[in-house]
């Protein structure tokens, strides 16, 4: 089965076009969307919403069109770059079947369950739509709280001062046979190949920064509950610098499609074959 996984795409039109051309040529059962999919916009401008029913959604059902019963299945999450306001215009485009949006939710593909997950850990950024708490409510030195920030979604109840990365997690996992579970993050595993930011020598208050900025819990639910393959993005400049795009822990595959470069990156992968996957720039 030929699955292409992207992420980080940012509204890049021209990304988005080699991606549909890439489809269009290979013709893959599945593509695995990881977040940060809209372009950096004015919030309140209703630029998103622009975005999404007037380039993204024409294109995939262009693309459905041309493929007829060929087009693959297509698995969405969104990342902390995108203001969730406009999560509502991805479900909106689900009754035309264009793509399945994931997020804290489960799927089935054939024999394979694929579970969503859209939160990083706190940021240095003021957008906090998908950002949480990790596993305490701790903040690294130079990030700005879960609690402080803006959001364009009020959360429900107390969640964004009590609730963490590892509560979602235990739930959305919880009782999942997780041998064939793909999981479509945001967020890379902390202390990975995938996880490395350009952090080397900075300091705030006498402090130094930890150039790993991973997601503790992803990375503790990993080792204990060892799903098939975790998909990433979030850290565009990680690949460059540890050298890999994929790291494992255990029997666990992890891969991300996040590049700092000009081109797209793009992971080809056979869940049945994850040792040959590659990752190709076009």
């Amino acid at each position: 089965m030929c699955c292409i996984f992207v992420s980080d795409l940012h509204g890049d039109k021209s990304h988005y076009r080699k991606l549909f051309a890439m489809v269009r040529e290979n013709i893959p059962s599945v593509v695995f969307l990881g977040g940060d999919l809209l372009p950096k916009i004015e919030l309140l401008s209703g630029a998103g919403s622009s975005f999404i029913n007037n380039f993204l959604a024409p294109n995939f059902s262009e693309l459905k069109s041309d493929l007829g019963e060929r087009y693959p299945h297509v698995f969405i999450i969104l990342g902390n770059d995108d203001p969730r306001v406009y999560e509502k215009d991805i479900r909106d485009q689900e009754s035309d079947k264009l793509w399945e949006y994931v997020h804290n939710t489960k799927a089935t593909l054939g024999k394979y369950s694929i579970i969503g997950y859209a939160f990083v850990p706190p940021s240095p950024f003021q957008l906090k739509d998908w950002e949480r708490y990790d596993v305490s409510r701790f903040t690294d030195p130079g990030c700005v709280s879960p609690e402080e920030g803006f959001r364009t979604v009020e959360p429900v109840g107390r969640r964004t001062r009590y609730r963490t990365i590892a509560q979602d997690l235990e739930e959305l996992t919880a009782d999942e046979e997780m041998t064939t579970t793909i999981m479509l993050f945001h967020t890379p595993p902390y202390q990975t190949k995938l996880d490395r930011a350009a952090l080397d020598g900075k300091m705030v208050d006498h402090v130094p920064l930890d150039p790993h900025i991973g997601s503790i819990a992803v990375r503790r639910l990993i080792e204990k509950r060892q799903p098939l393959l975790t998909l990433h993005g979030h850290v565009h400049e990680s690949a460059g610098i540890t050298g890999s795009w994929r790291d494992q822990i255990g029997r666990t595959h992890l891969f991300t499609a996040a590049h700092d470069g000009p081109e797209l990156a793009v992971v080809r992968f056979d869940p049945e074959d994850l040792k040959r996957a590659s990752r190709t720039l076009i």
